[in-house]
């Protein structure tokens, strides 16, 4: 065999490293870059343990802010008797207190600070739902009680800034004075506009401004005006949703995101579908998740990921309890984390997703999961 000559080897170096190089950029691990689906593990050691003997009850939201720090609201009211034993009066055991609703961890899980609770000026949620922290640090509360029709704006430290809405007898999604049992918000800074996904009784996405609270628009599924549903027993139906269940947003609408490209995402849970519009309320898209889905369906919650095309969405699939990774642009599946259980890394009820710089992944939990749960990306 003759040798290679010297010219002829370095060119063919040149080209085998260069390939190496190409397929190492396509397959970049960057926080939500790269072309393969992300993928997860779970920190079983995050959160840290809590202080004052303190315990979680349901974790109906969760978010993270600029310092990827990360926010959860929890229900002290869904603790039971057994959960709260040292509250009682007399105390039945020595474990535990509930602790406040609010509360803000570092990213390696220790707690930084806590608040929440009724206080003067605004009318706390007679039953906690979601969390939202907006570009400037303003943390959001929207309560999903059976007369909770407001949504609330606080400092990072608890002070109360702006209540949108009011508590009172349910009206519906003409009404554009208060909210409908709301499940979430997502603030645009730019247009100082907080988008609201209205809700357990009403059946729309509702805009204000995020200032002052003044009204400026709201529409229902395909862009058009909300359509009145017959509520379902429990929020959920014992079969997949029907045509004429399909022609309008099912209760609840469960989340709205925002996307750079200003796309707007919306969670119409028991629908098992994600529908897209413009920020005008004009219909773009849908894709169904999971449509087979009965109960109380499979979209609860949506984040984006953080690579600059944000590429993926994340899915909470509270029912069929697994959190989806599906390609913003079909909506197509290519990813699953956790699966049905009670261990790290598995979920029951899996209810709120929120996303940090990093790409990890933190999830809240309902009905008896009753905790958060730290995935680390590790593609």
């Amino acid at each position: 065999m003759h040798p290679i000559p010297r010219r002829l080897a370095r060119l063919l170096y040149a080209l085998a490293a260069g390939a190496v190089l190409a397929t190492l950029g396509a397959c970049a691990t960057g926080p939500g870059g790269g072309t393969e689906a992300p993928a997860f593990r779970v920190d079983a050691n995050w959160p840290k343990p809590l202080p004052n003997r303190w315990i979680l009850g349901q974790v109906s939201g969760i978010a993270t802010d600029s310092a990827d720090h990360v926010w959860v609201l929890q229900r002290p009211g869904s603790l039971t008797e057994d959960e709260r034993g040292a509250a009682l009066n007399p105390p039945h055991s020595s474990c535990c207190l509930p602790a406040p609703p609010v509360l803000e961890f570092d990213a390696a899980g220790t707690l930084l600070r806590s608040w929440g609770g009724p206080g003067a000026g605004y009318d706390w949620p007679g039953n906690e739902h979601g969390l939202y922290v907006d570009a400037k640090g303003f943390v959001w509360v929207t309560g999903n009680g059976n007369n909770d029709g407001q949504i609330l704006k606080f400092t990072p430290d608890g002070k109360f800034v702006l209540q949108i809405g009011k508590v009172g007898p349910q009206t519906g999604s003409a009404d554009t004075t208060r909210l409908g049992r709301a499940a979430g918000v997502e603030v645009d800074i730019d247009a100082r506009e907080v988008y609201v996904a209205d809700g357990y009784h009403n059946n729309r996405v509702i805009v204000f401004d995020s200032d002052t609270g003044a009204y400026k628009r709201h529409w229902g599924a395909y862009g058009k005006p909300p359509i009145a549903v017959p509520a379902q027993p429990d929020g959920r139906r014992t079969a997949p949703p029907t045509a004429a269940q399909l022609a309008t947003f099912g209760s609840p609408v469960h989340c709205v995101r925002v996307a750079r490209d200003g796309l707007v995402y919306v969670c119409d849970r028991l629908n098992n579908r994600v529908q897209v519009f413009r920020k005008d309320g004009g219909f773009v898209k849908e894709f169904n998740v999971e449509p087979a889905t009965a109960g109380n369906g499979s979209v609860w919650d949506l984040v984006l990921s953080r690579d600059p095309q944000q590429r993926w969405l994340h899915m909470a699939d509270g029912r069929n309890n697994q959190i989806l990774t599906l390609l913003r642009e079909t909506g197509a599946v290519v990813g699953s984390t956790g699966r049905p259980g009670r261990y790290a890394g598995e979920l029951h009820w899996v209810h709120d997703l929120a996303v940090d710089s990093q790409g990890n992944l933190y999830a809240g939990e309902v009905d008896t999961g009753k905790r958060a749960q730290k995935f680390v990306r590790v593609r």
